[in-house]
């Protein structure tokens, strides 16, 4: 019999579980989202769930590169902080421990109007 080790059922071993966002990250991130979808900036949005990380990539159109990424990778969560938000270019705009202030860098700037 050949025995796999990541796998459930052999050897009492289970495979890794996948790393994702809980329901008040998930919260913060879609209400930022919903806010700029309503302004008719973003129209598309997908999440990816892997081992070492979680991923929330936001679109203006579903056939390009993501505008941004929000990505949790709770193994950083002692160093830089777990969650980063990355740009198009793949530059690191804001990264840290708290989600909500990692967020504003994605917040409209207030301007004073005359």
């Amino acid at each position: 019999m050949v025995e796999f080790p990541n796998a459930v059922g052999f050897g009492g071993s289970r495979a890794p579980e996948a790393v994702s966002f809980n329901r008040q990250e998930l919260m913060q991130i879609l209400n930022l989202y919903g806010r700029h979808v309503a302004a008719g900036e973003w129209r598309d949005y997908a999440m990816d769930f892997l081992r070492e990380r979680a991923l929330f990539s936001i679109y203006r159109r579903n056939s390009e590169r993501p505008l941004y990424v929000i990505e949790k990778n709770p193994r950083l969560r002692n160093r830089q902080g777990q969650y980063v938000v990355t740009g198009q270019d793949g530059r690191i705009l804001r990264r840290g421990h708290d989600l909500a202030q990692v967020l504003r860098v994605l917040e409209p700037k207030l301007a004073v109007v005359r």
